[in-house]
């Protein structure tokens, strides 16, 4: 399953920095907003409800409907007029909300467990602001820096990515307690920390390579250290939802991963978090 991993995680990593730096704008948001289209599809599969296209079809209509929202210009977006940051900062009080359920799963999930609406909502407010997120970060300060906002982009997938693997080994060579044992059983506080630690040291030596602005470092620090732990949350959140729904992927489409949520799950909560604080506080 390693091996797996490693050779999808092989071919999708340059392709995903590819389009990152290398796409035009609009066609940027085509592919983030196809791939979040595609998550929320699997979504649907956590969504008490007797038929997918059904559930999936209000949500999608919101997401899509959104994207006509952006004022873009040739060269990206008007961030003057642009409010994707009060999307995104919904999103991370989403996450905030997100952290409680899964501390009180599963005694605390007997409100939402069968309740097709709110498990549409959820869906969107894990994936619209994720979306709008992206967009935002990818647009910011275009004209200053045509590489910045891509840089951040980048940066962020950076961070999750570093705290995926170093959780996995950490929590490999010296995993011992369990961290939410009813939610991922296999997750240990262990590789919480080395998860913790790695992001932070990427992140602080992917943005001193990039020569990404920021106020201090121990600031940049904390920014990196919360944005972690809350991509951790949104692994957390996913098993959390396929537990309920006795699903064990969300999908098949990538090898050794399952489906695109189970791919960017992380990214989903890392994203908004990430843009509230770097925005406000780096």
């Amino acid at each position: 399953m390693l091996k797996q991993r490693v050779l999808t995680a092989s071919v999708l990593a340059p392709l995903v920095i590819a389009g990152i730096f290398f796409l035009p704008f609009q066609l940027f948001i085509i592919a983030v907003a196809s791939v979040t289209l595609l998550g929320h599809w699997e979504w649907t599969k956590f969504v008490a409800s007797s038929s997918r296209v059904g559930a999936f079809a209000l949500p999608a209509i919101v997401l899509l409907g959104s994207a006509f929202l952006l004022p873009v210009t040739g060269n990206g977006l008007d961030i003057s007029s642009f409010n994707g940051g009060a999307i995104a900062l919904v999103g991370a009080l989403w996450w905030l909300l997100a952290t409680g359920m899964v501390l009180k799963y599963p005694k605390g999930a007997s409100w939402w467990a069968n309740n097709a609406a709110l498990q549409q909502g959820f869906g969107v407010l894990t994936l619209l602001p994720f979306l709008w997120s992206v967009l935002l970060l990818r647009a910011y300060h275009y004209e200053l820096e045509p590489y910045l906002g891509a840089k951040l982009v980048l940066i962020v997938c950076l961070l999750v990515w570093s705290a995926d693997t170093g959780a996995y080994f950490a929590g490999k060579r010296f995993g011992k307690r369990k961290m939410a044992p009813s939610v991922s059983p296999n997750k240990t506080v262990e590789g919480l920390i080395g998860g913790l630690i790695a992001s932070v040291a990427v992140t602080i030596g992917a943005a001193h390579y990039f020569s990404i602005p920021f106020s201090s470092l121990p600031m940049l620090g904390i920014v990196a250290l919360v944005t972690s732990f809350a991509s951790v949350l949104g692994d957390l959140a996913e098993s959390m939802f396929k537990r309920v729904a006795g699903v064990k992927d969300s999908g098949s489409i990538l090898p050794g991963h399952g489906g695109i949520l189970d791919r960017i799950d992380s990214l989903t909560a890392a994203f908004p978090v990430f843009t509230v604080l770097y925005f406000w506080l780096v």
